[in-house]
């Protein structure tokens, strides 16, 4: 049987700064390294009795980690190293897909405006809680409200350096 093992790369490796980048008022900096999943059924109660946890029920409502992205489609987010069921013979899919994305935590009094300056969302209105895919011009993010003034936004490796350059211009 093929084994693929996981591409573990650095900031260094994907030309981001280690350190965050501080202006007036805002933060950017990476996050911490997360366990990242793609989960998706028909019938979130299969998935919830396969996971052992309840899934939010609501497109933008987050619960525990995980914040539902469409009717069928959730992005869990658990503490590095997590493992979970994959639910094989099941109408699931789990897949692990930490090696692709990683995340930028932007937090300050001016948080909302720099998101705002690329984003189509009002931001400003989410909820604490609050999670949902847009995008910051052209790139496809995940933009996720943690607090009044701190965001968490997942981003495709690939375009994290272009994201980060466009986010510490915005600042």
């Amino acid at each position: 049987m093929l084994e693929i093992a996981p591409m573990k790369l650095s900031a260094a490796d994907l030309a981001l700064p280690a350190e965050a980048l501080v202006a007036d008022g805002v933060q950017l900096a990476l996050a911490d390294d997360y366990a990242r999943f793609s989960l998706r059924a028909r019938d979130a109660a299969i998935l919830e009795g396969l996971l052992g946890r309840k899934l939010p029920a609501k497109i933008g409502e987050t619960l525990d980690g995980v914040a539902c992205l469409g009717p069928d489609e959730w992005l869990a987010l658990l503490p590095a190293g997590t493992a979970l069921p994959l639910g094989e013979g099941l109408p699931v899919s789990v897949t692990d897909i930490s090696s692709r994305a990683l995340g930028f935590v932007v937090e300050g009094p001016r948080a909302v405006e720099l998101i705002t300056s690329g984003c189509p969302l009002d931001v400003a209105k989410f909820p604490i809680g609050r999670g949902t895919r847009t995008v910051f011009e052209t790139v496809e993010i995940v933009v996720w409200r943690t607090a009044e003034a701190r965001f968490h936004i997942e981003v495709w490796r690939s375009f994290a350096p272009w994201l980060w350059h466009a986010l510490a211009a915005a600042a």
